[in-house]
């Protein structure tokens, strides 16, 4: 089945908004562009998104700041940002406060297709999810009123053992898409949830760039560009795990491959 969705797109370069419009309508999306970041807000105020497409390097506004008043008034829209001019200091930031992803100009139609196919594929299972608790919230209640006389206390379901991937002292518990590190929750951004949990799957051994970013973001990329997008996030990754993210000894680098989760 053919996912879709409504996409914004922001960016001030006309010729590459255009053409990204154009990609994403004929893989089947609703897309609504935008010519810098107040008119993107103005649009995000007014329209319901499933995901957000915007340049890092904007005049007016800059990306990082429309990303801050995105997050803030809408935590669970996704935002990739792109950008022609790969920085890991701005990468990180933008992780930090959001991003859902950081991808490099030029922008390859099939990535982008596939990016977003993923993203909202993930957006549909957690909506889903969401709305099952929801559900088993309420029938909870429902039965703690037929129930009233009895003072027992209701028994939860039991959790599958499949719930949870415990490595060392990380747990990754899969159903709410979060990492507990000595026993305290930590947050990361989703996308580095899921490099991590590659990552500790096939723990101990090495999952080169390529892998990483096929299996965590559900697209192929050439080296060069994988090598950068495993960089963010593994920098991110390091900052929640390590004691020392300047020495690491759980996330390690293989150089010249890809990297190694050591934690049992």
């Amino acid at each position: 089945m053919k996912l879709t969705g409504h996409i914004l797109i922001i960016d001030d370069e006309a010729p590459l908004r255009q053409t990204l419009v154009r990609i994403l309508q004929q893989a089947g999306f609703q897309v609504t562009s935008a010519e810098d970041g107040e008119q993107g807000l103005s649009f995000i105020q007014t329209t319901n998104f499933d995901l957000v497409f915007m340049d890092l390097r904007m005049p007016g506004m800059a990306g990082l700041e429309v990303l801050k008043i995105i997050h803030a008034s809408h935590p669970n829209l996704p935002v990739v940002l792109f950008t022609a001019q790969p920085d890991l200091t701005s990468a990180v930031e933008a992780l930090r406060n959001g991003a859902t992803d950081y991808l490099l100009k030029p922008l390859k139609p099939q990535v982008l297709i596939e990016r977003a196919q993923s993203i909202l594929a993930s957006q549909q299972r957690e909506n889903r999810k969401r709305e099952i608790v929801l559900q088993i919230e309420a029938l909870q209640a429902e039965l703690k009123s037929l129930s009233s006389g009895n003072t027992e206390p209701l028994r939860t379901p039991s959790v599958g053992a499949d719930r949870f991937l415990k490595r060392g002292s990380l747990v990754l518990d899969l159903h709410k898409r979060c990492l507990i590190v000595h026993e305290q929750s930590v947050n990361i951004p989703p996308t580095s949830f899921d490099y991590l949990l590659v990552l500790a799957r096939h723990s101990p051994d090495v999952v080169d760039y390529q892998t990483l970013v096929a299996e965590a973001q559900g697209y192929q990329t050439d080296a060069r560009e994988a090598q950068e997008l495993t960089k963010w996030h593994i920098h991110q990754l390091r900052q929640a795990v390590e004691e020392d993210a300047r020495e690491p000894s759980i996330l390690i680098n293989v150089r010249g491959t890809g990297y190694r989760l050591v934690a049992d």
